[in-house]
């Protein structure tokens, strides 16, 4: 199929996907002449080139996601900011990004799909722009939340503009390298927010991000010319479902970053679920009635579908909390200076970097991607329950193996769960499918990563007020677990008198209670993935009555 054609009808079937004997003989009926195969377009200069901006505008999303908070220090050096309005640097954007990504990706199946990334690229380079430039916390606040917003379209039209633009095994190259280069925009921000701060100023992390995206909007022509149109002429922006799905994530994800401040049965954190539940019965409802939806509640019902699309949130409890914390772990429990710790931390992001060209290259020869996506979900579960080995004296090559299958877990199903998940849906509806994906996908991770902290929080607090007694004038329980989770101990020790090794028997106690609530932690995301395997491995099972995928 040459870049600029259009699927007309029902969709194809994927190649590779094995009919069964009814549906097969019910597609020879229906076809009066055999298809012959698609030829595949040559990587053309064009073609490169729209490649190179999207995965460009898709590597500054993830790095900005997890190297903003690097900055946080010396952002609140500069502006002077409490904490709460410090760590919203960070939740604004991914709350933002949560929110947006499945709004983008229906209107980009209505105005066009280039047309709505380079919007949103623009929205997100004036944002980071602004973000480089104000002298306010609650400024910065503002305009991280427009970058989450401007990024939430990257996300969900990137994915569908390649949907559209490449076929075969070049479209099959391109989700391998866009899992690749989200992978190494997880793995690297941080370390290139620590380089650039250190070099320029915080300011020119979000410089940096407004000058890259810049580079993407001046390809925006070349991405259109090598894009087919994808607008719906007549149909209408579904304001008033994107309104509630909005409020109804924006609901849930307070709840869940304010949960460990507010406490989990409080009538607050009660009050937000239960509203996340009445709006998203009320939207479920609208979308019933809209001519056209923002979502299509008949995505749902393909099993498979949903199946694939809860890959990336078993990946983002299984890895991206990881990914998120275990520095903090490694610095206050392992005691390694934040140099060591990111080297180590190699050992987690390497496989996402090599993983995704790694299942591209097999499903090319043969190898059944669907056992790929299991693979994936197996290194996860394992790969976390095996981090228990984690102890203040644990030697790292100890704990290699179980990083490396952890980073394989991601690496292996990020870029080629997009694919199968988006071939098999309506391409009229593959804005849509893509930014329901991402929707799970980058909302898992804010969720999961605020599930992770508040936890973490929580169980840190329960040890620390048992023992917290032993250590007259330590202070309290709550303030010092807070201290301890963001990786000050000498804070939290400063009270003590050093005399008779008291401050050294309080640190002891403070990294035995760290461990602890580390090891419980890891033990319910490794649980948490278990039976999201399960319940994936059953939706991809039962919705195989139609057709299995084998190889993509």
């Amino acid at each position: 199929m040459a870049p600029h054609s259009r699927k007309t009808g029902k969709k194809d079937q994927p190649p590779g996907t094995r009919l069964g004997p009814d549906e097969a003989s019910r597609s020879e009926r229906s076809s009066p002449t055999p298809r012959a195969s698609a030829p595949v377009a040559p990587y053309t200069l064009k073609r490169t080139l729209t490649l190179a901006a999207i995965l460009l505008a898709v590597f500054v999303v993830p790095s900005s996601i997890s190297g903003t908070a690097v900055a946080l220090p010396a952002i609140g050096t500069a502006t002077g900011a409490d904490i709460v309005p410090l760590q919203w640097v960070v939740n604004a954007f991914n709350v933002a990004f949560a929110c947006f990504t499945l709004a983008w990706g229906s209107i980009a199946d209505i105005v066009g799909r280039v047309r709505a990334f380079a919007l949103g690229a623009g929205i997100c380079a004036a944002a980071s722009l602004a973000s480089a430039l104000v002298g306010s916390i609650y400024l910065l606040d503002i305009a991280r939340a427009l970058a989450g917003l401007g990024g939430a379209a990257i996300f969900a039209c990137g994915s569908a503009i390649l949907a559209t633009a490449f076929d075969g095994p070049a479209r099959a190259k391109a989700f391998a390298l866009f899992g690749t280069v989200a992978g190494i925009g997880v793995a690297l921000g941080p370390s290139l927010s620590g380089l650039i701060i250190e070099g320029l100023g915080w300011r020119w992390v979000f410089g940096m991000h407004a000058l890259a995206l810049g580079l993407v909007l001046l390809a925006v022509p070349v991405i259109a010319r090598n894009t087919a149109h994808t607008g719906r002429a007549g149909a209408r922006i579904d304001v008033i479902g994107s309104a509630l799905f909005i409020l109804a994530i924006l609901l849930l994800t307070t709840g869940i970053v304010q949960g460990s401040q507010w406490g989990w049965g409080s009538a607050r954190v009660i009050g937000l679920v239960a509203g996340t539940v009445i709006v998203l019965a009320v939207f479920a409802t609208v979308e019933q009635r809209r001519d056209d939806p923002m979502l299509d509640l008949s995505l749902l019902r393909d099993r498979r579908f949903v199946g694939l699309c809860l890959v990336p949130v078993a990946a983002s409890f299984g890895f991206v909390t990881i990914l998120t914390y275990l520095p903090s772990y490694l610095t206050v429990v392992g005691g390694y200076g934040a140099g060591t710790a990111g080297l180590i931390m190699v050992l987690l992001t390497f496989p996402v970097v090599a993983c995704p060209m790694l299942a591209a290259a097999l499903v090319n020869r043969g190898v059944s991607a669907l056992l790929l996506i299991y693979i994936s979900l197996a290194c996860l579960v394992i790969g976390d329950l095996a981090l228990l080995l984690f102890s203040p004296t644990v030697a790292i090559p100890v704990v290699a193996l179980p990083m490396l299958v952890t980073g394989a877990g991601m690496g292996l199903s990020a870029g080629l769960v997009d694919r199968l998940a988006l071939d098999i849906v309506d391409e009229s509806k593959t804005g849509m499918a893509a930014g329901f994906l991402n929707t799970l996908r980058l909302g898992s991770e804010a969720i999961a990563v605020a599930l992770y902290a508040s936890l973490l929080t929580t169980l840190l607090t329960s040890h620390i007020r048992d023992g917290i007694g032993d250590f007259p004038g330590a202070g309290d329980a709550a303030a010092v677990a807070n201290d301890v989770a963001g990786g000050h101990t000498a804070g939290a020790t400063s009270a003590i008198d050093a005399g008779d090794g008291g401050s050294t028997a309080f640190l002891d106690f403070l990294i035995t209670s760290y461990d602890g609530a580390f090891h419980t932690v890891i033990l319910a995301l490794g649980g948490i993935c278990l039976l999201l395997f399960l319940l994936i491995g059953t939706l991809l099972r039962s919705g195989n009555h139609s057709s299995v995928i084998t190889k993509r």
